[in-house]
């Protein structure tokens, strides 16, 4: 399963695309859509939209993984934060992807092991998981987290959820068909 991970930010959105395979993780590509300050808002988020677009283009990730906006003691920046999201989110959902979301606990928790890690620790750990020759970028090592999350928390949600299903009598539906 290939995940493209992201990080939104106005200023700078971060992007990771990783291959799962069962337990091993693979690297692809990663990188940071730097969004230059001197244009306005409509333009910065179409600057976020198309290079989202293209990423995924590029790379056919079969799913995308992003983390949730949380609240910031400046409501301005907050709603900033979320239009950056909104513009990756329609770049996402306009390439046909399924996007999964995580709290930045849920994914420090997955990759680090404590969700109150510090960004070099989830950097150090993106890089030994990854078996990368540097460290990543921040912004590029958060979108790998991101991806790394979705690859760990997958498995076990789709476990659950057949379970759940299983233990009902009920089945799942995709694509308007039964789904054993």
């Amino acid at each position: 399963m290939r995940i493209l991970g992201i990080d939104p930010g106005l200023r700078r959105t971060g992007f990771g695309v990783i291959d799962a395979e069962g337990p091993q993780l693979l690297y692809i590509a990663s990188g940071t859509i730097v969004v230059p300050s001197n244009l306005g808002l409509a333009a910065r988020l179409k600057v976020i939209l198309d290079h989202i677009r293209e990423i995924a283009a590029q790379t056919r990730p079969g799913v995308a993984a992003m983390e949730k906006v949380f609240l910031n003691t400046n409501p301005s920046s907050t709603l900033l934060l979320g239009q950056a999201r909104g513009a990756a989110l329609c770049g996402l959902a306009d390439s046909g992807l399924e996007v999964h979301e995580y709290t930045a606990l849920q994914i420090k928790k997955s990759v680090v092991g404590t969700g109150r890690a510090a960004k070099e620790q989830v950097q150090h750990m993106v890089r030994h998981l990854l078996s990368l020759d540097g460290l990543p970028a921040a912004d590029s090592a958060d979108a790998l987290a991101c991806a790394i999350c979705h690859a760990h928390m997958h498995p076990l949600a789709a476990r659950l959820a057949g379970g759940a299903l299983a233990s009902t009598g009920l089945r799942r539906i995709r694509n308007g068909r039964l789904v054993d």
